[in-house]
């Protein structure tokens, strides 16, 4: 099951850095894909490069990130996201 789908203005290793602190469960990587170590509730993550987004002088790193959610109800697929964008909030939110 699909749970979201955005772009985040980050550099791979950034979002690799902060992940274990956004899922809160092991996890493994290949390639563009990241996934839990879990069997009961797997979620898995796409990360997909995107072209930088440039403003003038400024350019940032870009990634789609698809989040698939596994045998979670609504209020834990909720917990999972707010969670997640926590983790990743900059500057305060």
């Amino acid at each position: 099951m699909l749970a979201v789908t955005q772009d985040m203005t980050i550099t791979r290793e950034d979002f690799l850095r902060s992940l274990p602190a956004a899922v809160g469960t092991a996890f493994t990587v290949n390639g563009q894909g990241i996934a839990s170590s879990e069997a009961q509730r797997p979620w898995r993550i796409e990360l997909t490069a995107l072209d930088d987004l440039r403003l003038g002088r400024f350019v940032l790193p870009r990634h789609r990130v698809r989040i698939f959610l596994t045998g979670y109800g609504a209020t834990e697929t909720k917990r999972f996201l707010d969670r997640f964008e926590l983790h990743f909030r900059r500057a305060g939110g």
